[in-house]
């Protein structure tokens, strides 16, 4: 069997940043926190240095410098850690990019617990949360390679507002070259009729893994991919939730705010439908090894399997 190929997220950010300058998107500008190496920026950076702009430890301050920018026409992508993309700089997002709707794409690497061992003050897992609170925002978060280098491009392409998390673990490449991302359209990654696990980010590739194990064990689950928190594909959500009447949402952010409160408020007031939220259970992470976390945190194929069953049961 060939090896599974893995790559972090943040990677294919730089990736996608420096094919779209190669490829001619001259408006493209890129912003930093002083962590270029970090959020893989660097790769734009070493062949576009005049476009490249470091702003220091100053996110609040990166992202007005990043809003006035797109009001002359280029299109800025304002780069840092989640936890600091998020929240130090929530105050300039709401009123200086979402408030003017300004063209405005925030790239918010090292999210979630699997940040590993940097700790409880960088494992952001409140940044959909916030994201999804502002009118207008898109809220993004891919779970590959293939996915994010795509998800990167389509937010350059969309007039407005957009925040893109990427994770810093590397994470198993599950799409082909050939595979289409589309803006507020989620994917059926696996047919199923007992139960629809609906996941997102590195939670996607947990959630099909989780999969292989139920078959096993007669249990048919449809896989979603959910690469767009806002806007949310509750066309596909409510047609797997009749398909089959239990729905599991599994994301590597805290159950108050994300995913899994979206996909039960459109399933409540379209379909309701029984539906199991696994995420980070309203409390702090802690430093250590990232898949180390996850397994504790309840965010691995085990624990999707084993939460299925005793739900579908």
């Amino acid at each position: 069997m060939a090896e599974v190929k893995c790559v972090a997220t943040r990677d294919s950010y730089g990736t996608a940043l420096k094919e779209l300058a190669q490829e001619g998107a001259n408006d493209l500008v890129v912003l930093d926190a002083d962590l270029s190496a970090a959020t893989k920026t660097v790769m734009f950076q070493k062949e576009f240095p005049n476009r490249h702009f470091n702003c220091g430890i100053a996110e609040s301050n990166m992202m007005s410098v990043a809003a006035g920018l797109s009001t002359m026409g280029l299109v800025p992508f304002a780069s840092s850690f989640a936890m600091f993309a998020s929240g130090r700089a929530f105050e300039q997002i709401r009123n200086s990019i979402g408030y003017p709707h300004l063209n405005v794409k925030i790239g918010a690497s090292h999210a979630g617990i699997s940040v590993g061992e940097d700790g409880a003050s960088h494992q952001c897992c409140e940044d959909f949360a916030l994201m999804r609170s502002i009118p207008g925002m898109v809220v993004l978060c891919p779970a590959d390679d293939v996915e994010a280098r795509q998800a990167t491009k389509a937010a350059y392409k969309y007039e407005g507002p957009v925040y893109i998390r990427f994770g810093r673990l590397a994470v198993p490449v599950f799409h082909d070259e050939s595979y289409q991302f589309e803006i507020g359209k989620g994917e059926v990654v696996k047919e199923g009729k007992d139960v629809s696990i609906v996941a997102t980010g590195l939670m996607v590739a947990e959630a099909i893994d989780a999969a292989k194990v139920l078959a096993e064990d007669g249990i048919d689950a449809e896989i979603i991919n959910i690469a767009t928190i806002k806007p949310l594909d509750e066309e596909l959500i409510i047609a797997s939730a009749k398909k089959t009447g239990k729905v599991i949402t599994v994301e590597e952010h805290n159950i108050i705010g994300g995913l899994g409160e979206a996909v039960a408020a459109c399933l409540s007031e379209n379909c309701p439908t029984p539906v199991k939220r696994i995420g980070v259970n309203d409390v702090f992470g802690h430093s250590g090894p990232a898949k180390d976390l996850l397994k504790q945190f309840g965010l691995s194929a085990e624990n999707i399997v084993n939460v299925t069953k005793e739900f579908v049961k």
